[in-house]
């Protein structure tokens, strides 16, 4: 199982709050790479694997999720955390904006976002 990132989620109560986030970290060397309004990206430039995600809320899920783990093969991580008996928050599916991804639990209860990039 190959692991391409793994980054912290935080979550905003507004669009304005994720807007000073931006300005606030954009000082400390980030840069915003996606913004669908409700959720935010930011990266460093010199390493893009190094980003921090703010969201309002998830729009395609029951909870905000508290981290994101990017995995090679999300269907097979899928299938083994799914036959060790964890919490699936949310089933695995295809999101419009390009990713495939599911909701666990992990054992502190803490909700993991794990996803592939399609295509």
């Amino acid at each position: 199982m190959t692991v391409r990132r793994i980054v912290p989620d935080f979550q905003t109560d507004s669009e304005e709050s994720m807007a000073q986030s931006r300005d606030f970290y954009g000082r400390l060397g980030l840069e915003e790479v996606m913004n669908l309004g409700w959720v935010m990206t930011l990266a460093s430039p010199s390493d893009p694997t190094a980003q921090l995600i703010f969201i309002t809320e998830d729009r395609t899920a029951p909870v905000v999720p508290d981290l994101s783990i990017e995995v090679e093969d999300v269907d097979a991580v899928y299938a083994e955390v799914l036959a060790s008996g964890a919490e699936i928050v949310r089933d695995l599916q295809d999101e419009e904006w390009g990713v495939r991804r599911f909701f666990v639990r992990d054992p502190n209860g803490r909700v993991v976002n794990v996803l592939t990039h399609r295509g």
